[in-house]
């Protein structure tokens, strides 16, 4: 699994006008689920972005997670995350599961993630035309790959 995990003031997600998620201070987190990805890496990832230091603590300083902060969490699929850019200039997906493997993947990772936080995680709708909106805070944004981890 691949994530780009940004910390916002807000942000919101809507499919055909309609805003089906947003939350204010927070992470916004956007998912690609590759062919080889697992249970192992969805419970690895949950615990990593809920317990990622990138929160300012009482002296500025980023030392506290977004558990320790109570803030929401938004998790957006983005296949294209799993682009393979080396040859020419079309992205090949080949890396990327298929929706048959990757929904339930994604709305397992959500559950994980909702575990880890004790609250409801906003999402967006798998394989919709989607408009996210964020206001990046700091900005931070980090990039996690579960086949880094080791």
């Amino acid at each position: 699994m691949r994530a780009v995990v940004q910390r916002v003031s807000k942000a919101s997600v809507s499919v055909t006008e309609e805003v089906v998620s947003a939350i204010e201070t927070g992470l916004l987190v956007l998912l690609g689920v590759g062919l080889e990805d697992n249970e192992a890496d969805i419970q690895w990832l949950a615990s990593k972005i809920g317990n990622l230091r990138i929160f300012g603590d009482e002296d500025g300083v980023m030392n506290k997670s977004l558990i320790e902060i109570g803030g929401d969490a938004i998790v957006v699929s983005q296949f294209t995350l799993l682009a393979s850019t080396k040859k020419g200039n079309r992205p090949s997906y080949t890396k990327a599961a298929r929706p048959e493997t990757a929904v339930p993947l994604y709305e397992r990772f959500v559950k994980q993630l909702e575990g880890t936080l004790g609250k409801k995680v906003g999402t967006g709708r798998f394989g919709a035309d989607m408009k996210v909106e964020l206001l990046n805070d700091g900005p931070v944004t980090i990039i996690i790959d579960t086949k880094n981890r080791f």
